[in-house]
Order: C-alpha cells, then structure tokens, then sequence
C-alpha cells in the first residue's frame, strides 16, 4: 500500500479526491474534478481484478491528462494505491476469478463485487480525513449501470451520509456520471478536453473485463465482447451517430 498522509493547508471543499481506476468512466470523471477544484489527488485500488492492467494505465491517464491543460497539471497532486484485495477472498465473481460472465441467481451480473464501492469509498474517505480533503469523485452511474446496486444514487449519497457521521467531518460523493449514459460519458470528455482528452481516453484508458489489450478498436482497447466493451462500444457508437 502507498498512501501519502500529510495534510496540504488548501481548504477542504477545494480538494477532491477522485476513486481513479484507469478506466473511461474515472478517468472523465478526474478531468471534470480538474477543471473544478483547486487541488485533485487520484486513488486506485487493487483488489484482484482479472483486468488488473488497467491499474497499469493509470500513471499514463494521469501524465496525459495534465499535457492537456496547464491548469490541470497544476491542480494533479499525489496519486495513492491501496490494496483491496480481501474482495477476492471473500468469493468468486466474475470479476476477480476465472468464471463464465453471466445472470446469477440473484438476477445480477456475475461481474458483482458485492460490497465493492462500499468499500473504496469507506477507504478513500479514511484516506481523504487524512489529506484534509472533503470531497469524493466516483465514476458510478444508475444510467449504464449493469443492476449493480451499488452504483445507485441512493446508495451512493447513503454512503456519503455514513461517512460524514463516521468520521465525524464533512464528506462530500459527487457523482458527475450518475444520470448520463455512455454516449453522454463520450460527449462530456469532448466537453471537457476537446478530441485530444477523447483520444487519451481511447489510447490508454482500460475498460474491458478481461483484460484484452491486444484488439484494437475504434472506441479503444478490449475483447470486444464482455459487458464492458459492449457498453463502452454501442456508447461510441450513439454519440458518433449524434454528433
């Protein structure tokens, strides 16, 4: 685990700490925290992802990012990475084991982690006590949410809620993807970052869920099969079709 503790004198409310995966979704969510708070420090977590490369791209994301914008690569402070992993061993998902994708039971994806965004934002909140920071930025979405109940508004301000008590200081969770689709996540990095940030996030961003960097495509890397690449694909594909 590499955490930084020391506590910058900037206010809370101008700090943000971004859950920062290497993905589309975080890394279009760091670019929005950049352009809105004086000072952004990223968090990733490993938690035995079988995608566990796009923790890879995330120091190429975060270079990227601040090319684009002097205003941004003044605002990007300390990177942290936590290990996550006890999500494995609790049990087998889709997403950390070599399981077929598919409907459980339960009427959710096999790609479940439960407890998984409860976690990272119990951790990054403990981490953002530490680093004087009151705000949160996640990537999660109701919209292209795949029934993943913790990716819910709900849950999502619940959490925020609980960690304000917990900690006992203000605990801000913005989430900017919450309502969009992932047409709207395409439309916003162009918003944003012009073409340069779309292209940064095609190139070196990491989404597919098994972790296939060798197919090449339009809207990315991936298998181009697997949920993920499905979602991200049929988004590109709609805010082409739009623009």
């Amino acid at each position: 685990m590499r955490v930084m503790t020391q506590m910058p004198s900037a206010s809370a409310d101008a700090r943000a700490l971004v859950l920062f995966s290497g993905g589309q979704d975080s890394a279009t969510c760091l670019a929005w925290a950049l352009e809105r708070y004086e000072q952004v420090e990223t968090i990733g977590f490993d938690y035995g992802q079988r995608h566990a490369v796009e923790l890879t791209c995330r120091e190429s994301v975060r270079t990227g990012l601040a090319s684009l914008n002097p205003a941004w690569a003044s605002r990007l402070r300390e990177d942290h990475m936590v290990d996550a992993t006890v999500l494995k061993s609790l049990g087998e998902t889709a997403m950390t084991h070599d399981v077929a994708i598919e409907t459980t039971e339960a009427g959710l994806p096999s790609t479940f982690v439960p407890g998984r965004n409860l976690l990272f934002l119990t951790l990054a909140g403990a981490l953002a006590v530490r680093r004087g920071i009151g705000v949160l930025v996640g990537g999660m979405c109701e919209t292209d949410y795949s029934g993943y109940p913790d990716c819910r508004n709900d849950t999502i301000q619940t959490q925020a809620e609980t960690l304000r008590l917990g900690l006992d200081k203000p605990m801000q969770i913005e989430t900017p993807l919450m309502y969009i689709d992932k047409a709207g996540t395409w439309e916003m990095a162009e918003q944003l970052g012009g073409q340069a940030l779309v292209e940064l996030i095609v190139e070196e961003t990491h989404t597919c869920y098994l972790g296939d960097r060798s197919h090449h495509h339009a809207w990315g890397y991936g298998c181009g099969t697997c949920p993920a690449c499905e979602l991200r694909a049929s988004g590109w594909d709609r805010w082409q079709a739009a623009r």
